[in-house]
């Protein structure tokens, strides 16, 4: 399993960052970022702790460690320049809360994250399909979540994906232990969602690549045990 959305207690989540990633090493994940929720008011508490540990806490579970951050509730207006102070700040991966349609996102996020300089649009909704064919060509990856409530719009977002072209990533939005999801649930999800067993194996190698092109990493033969 690749996950590139999950969250510490620096923002929502249960788990610090070593006990989070000790579990995911545990339930047989290779790589996962760390993606706590971040505006202009906190990005510089989260982004540096998180890049002070990530590497070193992957060499000891025994996977891949992304510091990362997820742009939440930000104005559209201001998407652009918290994406840019993120990676100011040294976040490897930057994902944005998409329009999920649980939550009161402000119109216009979905699109002005699109625009912006981000990895990952999270849960984007009913993103429309100029939207997705923007996706497409800013190489910007759409997200399968495993996540209740947000996953509600899945089918949505699978059938606008494959239909114009877009990538999409499997993702958990985790924030308790329990969310950390084994590869066979994240599977059956994708596959409840529309994909076909193929093109969720694609999903999964452009987390890969994604991983890759951020780290310049090359993935351990044979991993340290997580035992």
């Amino acid at each position: 399993m690749i996950d590139l959305h999950t969250h510490s207690i620096f923002s929502d989540g249960e788990l610090i960052p070593a006990e989070l990633t000790r579990r995911a090493a545990v339930a047989g994940y290779r790589a996962m970022a760390i993606t706590d929720h971040g505006d202009f008011s906190n990005m510089d508490l989260i982004i540096p702790r998180l890049v002070r540990v990530a590497a070193e806490l992957g060499a000891a579970w025994g996977l891949t460690v992304v510091p990362g951050i997820e742009l939440t509730h930000v104005p559209p207006a201001m998407i652009a320049a918290a994406a840019a102070e993120a990676r100011r700040l040294g976040a490897q991966l930057v994902v944005c809360h998409g329009e999920t349609i649980v939550e009161p996102v402000a119109p216009g996020t979905n699109r002005a994250a699109l625009e912006a300089d981000i990895d990952i649009l999270a849960h984007p909704g009913l993103i429309e399909p100029d939207e997705v064919v923007l996706a497409a060509r800013r190489g910007i990856c759409l997200e399968i979540t495993t996540r209740g409530g947000h996953s509600l719009c899945n089918g949505h977002v699978a059938k606008l994906a494959l239909q114009h072209g877009a990538s999409l990533v499997v993702n958990t939005d985790s924030h308790a232990p329990g969310d950390l999801t084994p590869l066979d649930r994240a599977r059956r999800i994708a596959l409840g969602a529309g994909l076909s067993p193929a093109q969720f194996e694609q999903a999964r190698r452009n987390a890969e690549q994604l991983v890759r092109r951020i780290t310049g990493q090359e993935w351990p033969a044979n991993p340290p045990s997580r035992e």
